[in-house]
């Protein structure tokens, strides 16, 4: 890698070094284990809440902090806590709602807090395998009743590219929305929230440049961290969108890319 030596990793989670079963690969954490003992800061930025990163920080060994729910969060993997959080305020959240209802009539709304989620009966839960007991049900103006730190959008028929196209187009200005998945399901940030910017302060703290960064992502809610640190890349099983905007690419979350590059980065080979 011509001498570059990263002072953050950061990296999405679902998709780029999550697998399909759910697990990280030994070869993963240990690249990342080699990371961080060649002083680099390890950083997870993901869309999922705090309450879906226990397997993750058990996988990782507790080691790092990760930027939950799309930057709206900070949470510190040591100890399994919220630091942070970026929070939408109440007013904003209803008039984003009052906006959002009568162009998806048929979709349901849910919203994230560091400690649990609330969700319309209308919210469709299929397709989630760790729906908890924090998950309790609102309608109207309890939905919108105190700040949040990520509203969701699912809709049961339209696809998560064409419903991100009309969120974007009705909260234009107002909030931060994006998508991370297949699930017909947008999530929305408080204004001027996502990956990059979360990232970004992290690194400003610890007076670390984005030259000192590299970044890997698989999905659209990836794109702003990814053209914001110095060093980004794909993996193979990327989005569209994001395999077109990222010049570099690796290997897919199955087959290991990101320990591929940390290998090469900080220069330690883990045997498979």
């Amino acid at each position: 890698m011509g001498g570059f030596r990263a002072r953050v990793v950061a990296t999405d989670l679902d998709g780029t070094i999550v697998r399909s079963d759910g697990s990280v690969s030994p070869r993963t954490v240990a690249a990342l284990a080699a990371a961080e003992r060649a002083g680099a800061h390890i950083v997870l930025v993901t869309g999922r809440p705090p309450r879906w990163m226990r397997p993750i920080a058990e996988a990782v060994g507790h080691r790092g902090v990760a930027l939950c729910a799309n930057g709206a969060m900070v949470y510190d993997l040591h100890d399994e806590r919220v630091i942070s959080a970026r929070m939408i305020d109440v007013e904003t959240l209803a008039e984003a709602v009052a906006r959002l209802r009568p162009l998806l009539p048929g979709a349901g709304l849910a919203v994230e807090y560091p400690d649990g989620m609330v969700a319309e009966a209308a919210y469709d839960l299929s397709g989630w395998d760790n729906v908890d007991t924090v998950l309790h049900q609102a309608e109207g103006a309890e939905l919108v009743a105190k700040p949040c730190a990520k509203l969701l959008v699912r809709d049961r028929e339209l696809a998560a590219d064409d419903l991100l196209a009309v969120v974007r187009g009705a909260l234009d200005g107002l909030l931060t929305p994006t998508h991370s998945n297949g699930h017909r399901l947008v999530e929305i940030s408080a204004l001027g929230v996502d990956k990059a910017t979360a990232l970004a302060a992290f690194c400003a703290e610890r007076g670390i440049t984005a030259e000192e960064v590299v970044a890997f992502g698989d999905m659209p809610n990836d794109l702003p961290m990814l053209g914001w640190a110095g060093t980004a890349y794909a993996v193979a099983n990327a989005h569209p969108e994001v395999l077109a905007a990222v010049s570099e690419h690796t290997a897919s979350n199955e087959d290991d890319g990101v320990a591929r590059v940390l290998e090469r980065i900080f220069g330690e080979e883990v045997a498979v």
